[in-house]
């Protein structure tokens, strides 16, 4: 059998999964390995066979997503390049972590697509989401990458088709200590905004792991360092707490690990605000920005012992198991599957990725 698992390479998150997923599916078949996007900090330990621009969201630095840099960035001749030339239909099998480049390949030549990502659970009708719904963000979450079957990961299983997270080997393997410093990992933001807000915190050290440094350097109780997957993973399992951005993973993973937890989702990010709540339903504090007020309760946390912890059983083999014998032998969308997906995406013309 032959497989393509295509990943998201905006963050740190896909790659980090995608370490425990390829061995397994190595063992089901052939695998070539796709990756687009351009804000990951890790790499993967396995030959990638396409490397791709795709569209990817940038980080700013005052909490959200950059939105002029992520326009100058994107490029839709480029990106309709790349999904005319990606040849899926000589694979058995399309597994995606959130990727469009695959993912629309798959669309437009009327072949399946198997989701295995966050975001498939996030979009789950029984799973958290705010009060106040971004109906752009949802949007722009349902359609980036567009698939026919998914299989979802989240906190909980909410529903079927919805498994507990992946827990990485490596952090499985640590040896965890708790030491008298906190990790920040707030890639959203730049070195001087989290500097500046937390400099009054004196009775605390903090080791920041900044998107925006490619040295590491000290200053007061602060040591700045860019983030490699070694390196933060030494921090993580020797702090006393982690204070993130409202992602996936590292949130997870400090639930699993027995970290103090609390996460600043980022701003017009959907994704992180329904992880945001789905967290605060759990018992992890959550703050909405890094201003005075949010200071406050950033400092008490600080002084309480609040642990949410789930020791996250390793159920990946099963979820890998399932979606070969459920999707091993279809090959294509079904006439039906193939007239709902382009139903459920009637709101853009055949040709929109040719304008730009």
């Amino acid at each position: 059998m032959k497989i393509l698992y295509a990943i998201q390479g905006t963050g740190n998150g896909h790659l980090s999964r995608a370490r425990d997923v390829i061995p397994l599916l190595q063992n089901k078949g052939k695998i070539d390995v796709l990756v687009s996007g351009c804000q990951a900090d890790v790499g993967l330990p396995f030959p990638v066979k396409y490397h791709f621009e795709g569209l990817s969201f940038i980080f700013g630095k005052k909490g959200g997503i950059d939105l002029i840099e992520t326009y100058k960035k994107g490029n839709l001749k480029r990106l309709y390049k790349e999904i005319k030339s990606l040849p899926v239909t000589e694979y058995d099998l399309v597994i995606n972590d959130f990727e469009p480049v695959s993912a629309w390949a798959c669309y437009l030549k009327n072949k399946s697509c198997i989701s295995l990502s966050h975001q498939a659970a996030v979009l789950n009708k029984n799973a958290p989401h705010p009060k106040e719904i971004d109906v752009v963000g949802r949007a722009i979450l349902k359609n980036y990458a567009p698939v026919s079957d998914s299989y979802g990961f989240h906190f909980k299983a909410y529903d079927k088709n919805i498994f507990t997270p992946v827990i990485r080997k490596q952090v499985r393997e640590m040896e965890i200590k708790n030491k008298d410093y906190y990790t920040v990992y707030l890639p959203a933001f730049g070195d001087k905004a989290i500097i500046n807000a937390l400099k009054d915190i004196r009775e605390v050290e903090w080791e920041i792991f900044s998107k925006h440094t490619s040295e590491k350097y000290r200053y007061k109780n602060f040591i700045i360092k860019p983030v490699t997957n070694e390196a933060f993973l030494k921090s993580f399992a020797g702090c006393k707490g982690i204070l993130c951005g409202a992602g996936f993973e590292t949130p997870a993973e400090a639930i699993f690990l027995k970290k103090k937890l609390m996460v600043i989702p980022m701003k017009n990010q959907f994704e992180q605000q329904c992880n945001a709540a789905a967290l605060q339903q759990m018992g992890v504090r959550v703050t909405r920005s890094l201003k005075n007020k949010c200071i406050t309760e950033i400092t008490a946390w600080i002084s309480s012992n609040d642990v949410v912890h789930i020791p996250y059983q390793d159920n990946l083999q099963q979820v890998v198991d399932l979606i070969f014998e459920t999707h091993a032998n279809t090959a294509k969308v079904s006439p039906l599957l193939s007239i709902i997906l382009k139903k459920s995406h009637r709101s853009f013309p055949e040709n929109w990725l040719t304008k730009s």
